[in-house]
Parts: structure tokens; sequence; C-alpha cells
């Protein structure tokens, strides 16, 4: 069976990494919901995927640079569909209020460059536990640093790098730095490697899987999971 992940929720069709982008995930009948995380100014973990305000806001300015109390004046539907949604910047906590109420499971990217300072991740991990939910996140980030030092924190939290290029054996990459997923490209991984990973324990999830042919495909090869920005269409041809 193949899982659907929402990527930034459904990010097709609502405004990414908002609420009600979340919320129609789960209405879509989706397994999973992939977001990101970064810090405020003042410490707060939000969930965003750019460094900036600036792409998916009617703000601009770093989020490093600016406190929660303004980023929460933004509409971070502001840019999608002409702006026809209005939705708030989410802080994780917001979101791990409504996620306990669900039955889904939560990928977690950590938005980080840095290989020194893990604020982020000390917080993120805490908030986790604190909700008692170990058991439905998965954390993924491009900086594998990220990864090592939440796995040394919470070993019970699953851990999964991203990657664009090519990997030789990718198992083997994942079972070093005690992974139990790789999160791939979707360009970049065979049927060949989906299987031997798999085969192996490694469970794999490619990202970002929209068109039809590509989804039929991962489905067809029994991917342990998708991330797609339209999970709706996914679930409706897994279906057929």
């Amino acid at each position: 069976m193949t899982y659907i992940f929402g990527h930034r929720g459904s990010a097709g069709t609502h405004p990414e990494n908002t609420m009600i982008s979340f919320q129609e995930t789960e209405r879509a009948g989706a397994d999973g919901i992939e977001l990101d995380v970064q810090l405020t100014k003042d410490g707060e973990v939000i969930i965003i995927h750019d460094e900036k305000v600036d792409r998916t806001t009617d703000g601009k300015g770093y989020i490093n640079n600016l406190l929660l109390k303004d980023i929460k004046k933004l509409n971070a539907g502001a840019k999608f569909q002409n702006g026809q949604f209005k939705a708030e910047i989410p802080t994780l906590n917001e979101f791990f209020e409504w996620f306990k109420g669900t039955n889904l499971f939560v990928n977690i990217e950590f938005k980080t460059k840095s290989i020194s300072n893990y604020e982020l991740e000390e917080k993120t991990v805490a908030m986790v536990k604190k909700n008692k939910l170990e058991e439905r996140v998965i954390f993924s980030s491009f900086n594998h640093y990220s990864l090592v030092y939440c796995y040394r924190l919470a070993p019970e939290i699953e851990t999964a790098p991203l990657y664009a290029e090519g990997l030789f054996m990718p198992w083997i990459y994942a079972q070093s730095i005690r992974a139990k997923g790789i999160h791939p490209n979707y360009r970049v991984i065979p049927d060949e490697l989906i299987t031997l990973s798999q085969n192996h324990g490694i469970k794999v999830r490619p990202y970002t899987v929209n068109q039809d042919e590509d989804i039929k495909r991962f489905l067809n090869c029994n991917t342990h999971a998708i991330i797609t920005d339209f999970p709706k269409k996914a679930k409706e041809l897994k279906t057929v």
C-alpha cells in the first residue's frame, strides 16, 4: 500500500503551509501532511517554506528578522489564485492542536543550513514529545546534520534525508545516519532502487509527485509513500 502525503498540505489547490491547506488534505482522504518549519526572530517555530515571507504573503522580509506578532498580521493566501484565500502563517503549536484530533501522519521538514545551531530541532522535538506524537512524526531535511542531531535527541522519532541528486545504494547511506526512510526527488529514484531500498528496510517517499503518470508509476512500484501537491487527485488515482 502506498501512503499519500500532501506537500505543504494541498499546495496545488490551497495556499501552501496554511491550516486551510492542511484541512483540505485531511478532507481529500490523504494519509499524511508534509510541512516546513523555521524560527522567528523571537524564537517561535512557525510553518513556512521560504527564508523570506515575500513569495507567499503580502509582507516582505526574512523570517529570522520578524517577530511572531508581525508575521501573524500577514496574509499567507495573498499570492495564491488571485488572493481568493485569506490565511495566517501557523505556528507548529497551532498545527499540533488540530493535528492531534486527526489520524494523519506528519513529515516535518527542517529549513535550516546550520551545522552548529540546533535550536529549531530542539524546540520541535520538545513539542512532539509534549504532545506525545512520536509515532506519527517523521523528520526530514536537506541538512542531514539536522537529522543526525534529532536522532540523538529522540531516536524513537523516524528521520529521512531529503536529496535531489542520484545516490549510490541509498539504503546504505540512510542506515549510516540511522534514518528509517529516504525522501528523494522523484526524478532520481528509478524503480529498481525503490525495490532495493525497501527490501533493505528503508521506506521510500519521493517528492513532489504531481503528474498522473508519475503517481501511477510509484503506486505500481508499491512505493511506501508519495509526497504530492495534489493529494485528492493522488487518492483518486490510487482507488481506480
